[in-house]
């Protein structure tokens, strides 16, 4: 790892890791409002931001330690993580990220079918189609092609979602100050909402486990997940405040985004939002695919002694994702976001949070006080 870090830019050190973090949970849910309906508007306007805020910090906290074991370890890979972390139990682990990689992609799959319905009126099929092909597409070429990904629709979506908050106030910013300014009573605990929504997303810290190699140093590691953190959530706090012009109603809308857009009433605006929302589906997608395949690689160069190919990586990837997006065509997207996030929230609680922070904080621990004794 230190090898391969030598010649990294501070952007590939310090930024890629926070950008990739962000590129896993953007998502279906995120990108389109439907996961802050679900967890953060519950609590209120103030309550749900004080939610998110407490999320970013056991993200960028968890990113830390993450950060620091694999490159003690050199993981460049989940299996490798898990291994030195829980030794053999790293099968359990595997076993929850394989139901969190199922039920990811196939909240994908509806977000991209809702958005290519809204925009085009075809039917929901032809918009999953259309991403799982795009995925499929990136993630067959491995992590150059992967981390360009990240780097490029890292830019778009930022300066997207800068734009769509300067439309908002300039269309509506009264109602969004009125929505914060109300004393309509929260229906759930914002606390528990920001621990849930931490919790299933912050997977996204093993996924990306392939950029870590241009990590350089202990201090690298540590300044990457604190920054992961803040890069994850800023999008979401300001869709969030902009939710809250139509608060509480937007709560029951599919695609927040979409109804938001439809206010504005800017056709052009609309369009690329909608396109941006795509491409954050494609990097959350490519990234979720692109880590199994570098597990399966791993395996494969140990058992064969070559590379797996790029067309092995493609026929992994569409496998995958033509049975996770045939389940996102049966279910739909507010039933797989409301029905199965909780769950993985609890899973990655137990094998991976509460281990690492307790198992992986201790045995870094020892091992730099090992490495401060030696002359």
């Amino acid at each position: 790892m230190h090898i391969a870090g030598a010649s990294s830019s501070w952007f590939q050190r310090y930024l890629l890791p926070g950008f990739a973090f962000k590129a896993v949970i953007i998502g279906g849910g995120y990108a389109t409002g439907r996961e802050l309906a679900e967890f953060f508007l519950p609590a209120g306007p103030w309550g749900g931001l004080a939610a998110m805020l407490l999320a970013m910090l056991i993200w960028s906290l968890v990113c830390i330690a993450t950060f620091l074991f694999a490159r003690a370890h050199g993981a460049r890979d989940y299996l490798s993580f898990f291994y030195a972390l829980l030794g053999r139990g790293w099968v359990v682990f595997e076993a929850a990220y394989l139901v969190f990689v199922v039920l990811i992609l196939a909240v994908f799959g509806a977000a991209a079918g809702e958005i290519g319905a809204a925009l085009t009126g075809l039917p929901h099929l032809i918009g999953t189609l259309a991403l799982l092909v795009a995925i499929a597409g990136f993630a067959m070429f491995g992590n150059a092609s992967v981390e360009r990904l990240f780097k490029y629709v890292s830019f778009l979506l930022y300066g997207v979602y800068f734009l769509f908050v300067v439309f908002a106030f300039t269309r509506f910013g009264e109602r969004i100050a009125a929505g914060f300014a109300s004393d309509m009573p929260a229906t759930a605990n914002w606390a528990l909402g920001g621990i849930t929504y931490a919790s299933y997303n912050i997977v996204g810290a093993v996924v990306i486990l392939p950029v870590l190699r241009h990590l350089r140093s202990a201090r690298d590691a540590i300044v990457a997940g604190a920054i992961a953190g803040p890069l994850a959530i800023l999008p979401a706090i300001l869709f969030f405040t902009c939710m809250i012009a139509f608060y509480p109603a937007i709560g029951a809308e599919t695609l927040p985004s979409d109804f938001l857009l439809r206010q504005m009433n800017l056709p052009l605006f609309h369009l690329l939002f909608q396109l941006m929302i795509f491409a954050a589906l494609l990097e959350s997608g490519t990234g979720a695919v692109h880590a199994i395949n570098e597990r399966i690689a791993k395996t494969w160069l140990a058992a064969r002694g070559t590379a797996l190919s790029a067309r092995a990586r493609l026929l992994i990837a569409l496998i995958l994702l033509t049975i996770c997006m045939l389940l996102a065509d049966r279910i739909g997207l507010v039933t797989l976001i409301a029905k199965g996030y909780r769950l993985l929230a609890m899973l990655f609680l137990l094998v991976y949070v509460l281990p690492l922070l307790t198992l992986g904080v201790a045995r870094l621990r020892r091992r730099s006080a090992t490495i401060e004794e030696i002359p």
